[in-house]
């Protein structure tokens, strides 16, 4: 297979290319920033590309913002995420849509060469290699998530609008949409907040406290 390799820890990268070649895989690059990682798979295509979280311009998560990049552009290039983090937003974002070809693992808990080579080469062929301390996370991740976080960008403009006591006119006259779009609008706030009808309680205040409390 063919592959990009991007760590900006020279001596690793080093190590990678070296470990790669020798297990007769081809290493067509090898690149120390984000910047250069999406260059080098746009000149080479290669079959994967092996990317550290923390790189340069910023030293945070650009190494995993490009992946995501890499993923929208050519979604046949299989992403293995080596790193020492996991970094959930990004980290969730990349896992968000198919898995297939996508890979995440942690430096310190690969012990085997011949298990990240394998790993590579799975992820290469279209399959995954997900460490399950990364699986963990992400799950604790989303049982904690914020339920407004749920919501999309319009929606969260009506809830917005109902906090501060407009009426579904005035939300619809507000927005220039029909009342019907509002309608549907917070019928999908209310359960996408787990609000499900009540004898008792009031779904709309109770969505206005969900927005207030965030």
């Amino acid at each position: 297979m063919r592959i990009v390799i991007a760590e900006d820890a020279i001596l690793l990268r080093a190590g990678l290319v070296r470990l790669l070649t020798e297990a007769g895989e081809d290493v067509v690059a090898a690149v120390g920033d984000a910047t250069s990682l999406v260059a080098a798979v746009e000149q080479h295509r290669p079959d994967l590309a092996i990317v550290d979280v923390r790189m340069p311009p910023d030293l945070t998560d650009d190494g995993l913002r490009a992946a995501i990049s890499i993923r929208g552009l050519w979604p046949d290039v299989g992403i293995l995420v080596f790193s020492q983090y996991v970094e959930e937003r990004y980290a969730a974002e990349l896992l968000a849509g198919s898995v297939d070809g996508i890979g995440y693992l942690l430096k310190d808990r690969v012990a085997d060469v011949s298990q990240f080579v394998a790993a590579a080469r799975r992820v290469a062929d279209g399959g995954t290699a997900l460490d399950p301390e990364v699986v963990s996370q992400l799950m604790a991740r989303t049982a904690k998530q914020d339920p407004i976080e749920r919501l999309s960008p319009r929606e969260r403009e009506v809830l917005s609008l109902m906090a501060e006591g407009f009426s579904n006119q005035a939300i619809a006259d507000q927005l220039v949409i029909s009342t019907g779009a509002v309608e549907k609008h917070i019928a999908n706030i209310f359960m996408k907040l787990d609000l499900p009808p009540t004898e008792h309680g009031n779904r709309r205040v109770l969505a206005v406290l969900h927005w207030m409390n965030q």
